[in-house]
């Protein structure tokens, strides 16, 4: 056994224990283990396995039911299945009607979208008074929370200290282990009103204690709404206009579910299926969130028209933003991954019903902010970018904007960083989770085990001196 002494001197180390020497020896191992994982991509036809639980064509493989959300983008023509723009169902009302209902009465539509999310029906102006004011109540941590749990363990990755703080609620809560839907739902309630707190004092730690900013905390107010509460403490003046407190609302109507099929809410009904803790569930579903894939694409479009910016000289010049995005395809411009994002979803092919709702409304913030070129320059690239795929890459749908490709637009507008992206689609989602762990716990009783096929051929035992 090595001493004390001998562990921090680096005397009677182990060959390769060095911190060169474990790089080398992880490297080697790594290449073990993606050599060891490879899988022939023929197998898949094979054995008619969906990766990814879809088809070639796009078509989910059917896992559940749900009355919560639905995602159409296909209609029946002659007994034939063909694309059409897109709609997105809440509880049985389309997307764009319920938008419409609360824009045209000039209110916040969050909370009520959450109702309707929650319990299938629209509320009353009294209940959706005694629910908002329910949701006000839970707006506050337990004590010392904010000290112990946040500003103590700043991080660099605020999806992380959400989940983290998420975990820790909870060590505070008596009833943590209870699945009976009324102490989920009391719990879900606890989780969508401190989502926003928990997210912008994870950012307001990170800025302070990695980029020497000022610690500002303000506390949430109980007058003002979830959208109108996180500008509040966001920005250190607290200082909003009611037009991007009207943007960030609408923006969280839209990304507060989306079906039971996508990433995170699929793995709420996977998580929840075990019979675990609520807590466990939601921090499982924003590490699903957190990946670039599903929750973080919208700061890839962000990004990637920052570069699009600076490498196009004339936003006008249709053939040389065509040019540029054929780079993107070719992977010679921006992350040089291959993609052009923002354009292009599992589901929708013809068109993305809340990208067209965000575009409308995208405009309007445009020119408050006096950015109506750089809008004119969104809609040029979402009208060409389709036709650069469809030139240039086999397809099996059509492609075209998802609601990545303005979000990150409308955030950036409303001044949000982007570190808040997708803790914002969180804030927005977790009413959608909740309602769906709400359902699994409700309906099945059954835990959720597909099938994986081995296709590792059997061989035999080798003893240790023999190999």
């Amino acid at each position: 056994m090595k001493t004390e002494r001998q562990v921090k001197s680096g005397e009677s180390r182990e060959p390769g224990t060095d911190a060169a020497g474990m790089d080398k020896v992880l490297g080697r191992w790594a290449g073990m283990c993606v050599e060891s994982s490879r899988i022939d991509p023929a197998l898949y036809t094979k054995f008619d396995v969906k990766r990814g639980l879809r088809d070639i064509s796009g078509k989910g493989v059917l896992a559940g039911l749900t009355q919560i959300g639905e995602v159409c983008a296909t209609r029946v023509v002659n007994g034939e299945t063909v694309p059409a723009d897109g709609k997105l169902i809440y509880r049985g009302i389309d997307i764009e009607h319920l938008v419409e209902g609360f824009t045209a009465e000039r209110r916040r539509g969050f909370e009520e979208t959450a109702y309707l999310l929650f319990f299938g029906q629209l509320p009353a102006p009294a209940e959706l008074a005694r629910f908002e004011a329910c949701l006000s109540e839970n707006r506050q941590l337990p004590p010392n929370f904010l000290r112990d749990a946040i500003l103590k363990i700043p991080c660099r990755d605020l999806m992380n200290a959400i989940s983290r703080s998420v975990l820790s609620l909870y060590a505070y809560d008596d009833r943590a282990d209870d699945i009976g839907v009324a102490n989920i739902l009391r719990q879900s309630l606890l989780l969508v009103a401190v989502l926003p707190l928990l997210s912008v004092y994870a950012y307001q730690t990170y800025l302070h204690y990695f980029e020497n900013g000022s610690l500002v905390i303000h506390a949430p107010r109980p007058e003002l709404g979830t959208a109108e509460n996180f500008l509040h403490m966001l920005r250190a003046d607290s200082r909003y206009t009611p037009l991007e407190a009207k943007l960030l609302d609408l923006a969280l109507v839209l990304h507060a579910e989306h079906g039971g099929g996508n990433n995170s809410t699929f793995t709420t009904h996977v998580v929840s299926s075990s019979g675990t803790d609520t807590y466990s569930a939601i921090s499982a579903s924003l590490g699903s969130l957190k990946g670039p894939r599903h929750g973080g694409a919208n700061i890839k479009a962000l990004m990637m028209f920052e570069d699009l910016k600076r490498s196009v000289r004339d936003w006008r010049d249709e053939q040389e933003i065509s040019a540029y995005l054929m780079r993107l395809l070719n992977k010679d411009a921006f992350d040089r991954a291959g993609l052009i994002y923002g354009v292009g979803h599992a589901v929708y092919s013809l068109s993305d019903p809340r990208t067209l709702i965000l575009k409308r409304h995208a405009a309007e913030l445009a020119a408050a902010k006096g950015a109506g070129e750089e809008y004119a320059l969104y809609e040029r690239v979402e009208t060409l970018a389709p036709k650069v795929i469809a030139a240039h890459r086999k397809m099996y749908k059509g492609v075209s904007a998802n609601v990545d490709f303005y979000s990150g637009f409308i955030y950036r507008l409303l001044d949000i960083p982007p570190a808040l992206f997708t803790p914002l689609f969180a804030i927005a989602r977790v009413v959608g989770w909740c309602a769906h762990r709400i359902e699994e716990i409700a309906n099945t009783g059954k835990i959720v085990r597909p099938a994986y096929k081995s296709v590792a051929p059997r061989r035999e035992y080798t003893s240790l001196p023999g190999r």
